[in-house]
């Protein structure tokens, strides 16, 4: 690989120890500021996959005869060391993902270490219960579920592998985490800290690769748990491989999630939130709100200062800390926005500002706001997965529910309004699993995350994440003679 700070020193981290295999398929690292290759690594070999499920299914013995407390101070000793670390692990991330520095520094690291330190704390509470039958009485062991595998996304690789890891490690499993191949090297990072900070080698590792490597941890019967975080499609067909073992599983998938601002709304705070659920990491975060419903009355101006605000957006070197917008993450996802933009304009949406790619290296697209769009319109429909706002008028409360649940998602929504009653009316009739009310896209590890519909099974985070990473075993004494009918 290319020397620069933190580098991963071989494709995977098996066994508490960095693993090379060159006989797997190369990967290119590619930076997307410039579109260079920056390292390269290799698909994890059946080799390296046996290696990985061997070494985690054998260390989550081990792992499971430390008290919970125990686990729980490894687990905010790795905390500490990230965040000590930050800023190298930042500038890893904007290498691996082309966010700018500005954000990485606040957004990513920092998150993760937040998770690890939220499961690491409460570790030590994870008991189960006594039950007072009569004389008899029963109680619960709360247990883990064994290997779990993690599949990551690309968007946000060092937060995923921890969301995953933490309350995974914490619930006593172990863990085999794939990232996104489009952005294999942050993870890398993760393994190694954790295992620094003295996890025991193989309950956490990390291997490279595309679906290929995916599907061959999904249908391995040794695995009892799979968590997903990508798109819809992918989403289907890993849910479908692990029903087929009857493993648990946690889908994290897409949304076209809807925000609606209402007439009496604060019109910056309604754009602030706009920005940050449509142009935040360049428009590459699932839970967007990028399906603006803006009332009729305030409609131009929201524009008008959207506009304004957008002037405000620094597109330039990711690693310079002034700039706060940075570029996509690979020439495939660029390409997927510049169709959608061309069918917006070839149906009739009226491109406010930005959609068309800047003539540069890398894969630079700049802020895009369409307005008159309609329910029916694609870009209205389709998970673009980049920097592109749909604005769409209403008028009625009744009205404007009804056309945001109007899609097959469910991930997000939010509502801006002053009228607080409204609000939550709002929010109790949203099909959605995440929502914000005056605010967009806040994601503390102490809330639920999570959608319905299409966008995903199960939450990730908070205390709701501890039942989708261990199981409860009931146990039944008796006290006295056993009366049979015979």
């Amino acid at each position: 690989m290319t020397d620069y700070p933190t580098q991963p020193t071989a494709s995977h981290f098996v066994n508490g120890a960095y693993l090379e295999d060159t006989t797997g398929d190369v990967i290119d690292v590619i930076y997307p500021a410039t579109g260079a290759v920056i390292g390269r690594v290799h698909a994890a070999t059946p080799a390296v996959i046996e290696a990985a499920i061997t070494s985690g299914r054998a260390a989550q013995v081990e792992w499971a005869k430390l008290s919970r407390r125990e686990q729980g101070r490894i687990l905010l000793r790795a905390a500490e060391m990230i965040r000590a670390r930050n800023r190298e692990l930042s500038v890893l991330e904007t290498h691996d993902t082309g966010k700018p520095l500005q954000e990485t520094l606040v957004a990513d690291a920092t998150s993760g270490a937040d998770a690890l330190e939220y499961f690491g704390g409460l570790a030590g509470s994870l008991t189960g219960e006594h039950i007072q039958l009569g004389e008899d009485w029963a109680y619960t062991r709360r247990e883990a579920l064994g290997l779990c595998v993690g599949i990551g996304a690309w968007n946000y690789p060092t937060q995923i592998a921890c969301w995953k890891g933490a309350p995974a490690l914490a619930c006593g499993n172990a863990m085999v985490f794939k990232p996104s191949e489009t952005t294999p090297l942050s993870a890398l990072k993760v393994a190694e800290i954790l295992h620094e900070a003295g996890l025991p080698a193989g309950l956490f590792n990390v291997v490279q690769g595309a679906g290929a490597v995916g599907g061959a941890l999904v249908n391995d019967p040794r695995v009892d748990k799979v968590s997903l975080t990508g798109s819809v499609p992918t989403g289907q067909k890993v849910y479908a491989q692990a029903a087929a073992g009857l493993r648990h599983v946690t889908m994290e998938l897409g949304g076209k999630s809807p925000m609606v601002v209402f007439e009496d709304a604060d019109i910056d705070d309604a754009v602030g939130g706009a920005i940050l659920g449509n142009f935040y990491s360049s428009g590459q975060i699932c839970s967007n709100g990028t399906r603006v419903f803006v009332h009729k009355s305030i409609r131009e101006a929201f524009l008008t200062r959207l506009a304004e605000r957008l002037e405000g957006a620094v597109m330039g070197d990711p690693l310079d800390e002034a700039v706060n917008f940075g570029p996509m993450v690979s020439e495939g996802q660029i390409a997927i926005v510049e169709r959608y933009v061309a069918k917006g304009i070839e149906e009739g949406a009226r491109l406010v500002c930005g959609g068309k790619r800047l003539d540069k290296e890398g894969y630079w697209m700049p802020a895009t706001v369409f307005a008159d769009v309609t329910d029916d319109m694609t870009i209205a429909r389709e998970e673009i997965f980049g920097p592109v706002m749909c604005v769409l008028d209403f008028e009625d409360e009744v009205e404007v529910l009804a056309r945001a649940n109007d899609t097959e998602y469910g991930l997000a929504a939010g509502v801006f309004t002053r009228d607080l009653a409204r609000a939550h009316r709002m929010v109790a009739g949203f099909e959605a699993g995440t929502c914000f009310i005056n605010s967009y896209n806040d994601a503390p590890v102490e809330m639920p995350f999570g959608g319905v519909k299409m966008s995903g099974v199960g939450r990730e985070n908070s205390k709701a994440a501890i039942e989708h990473y261990s199981q409860v075993k009931s146990v039944y004494v008796r006290m006295g003679k056993v009366d049979a009918p015979f």
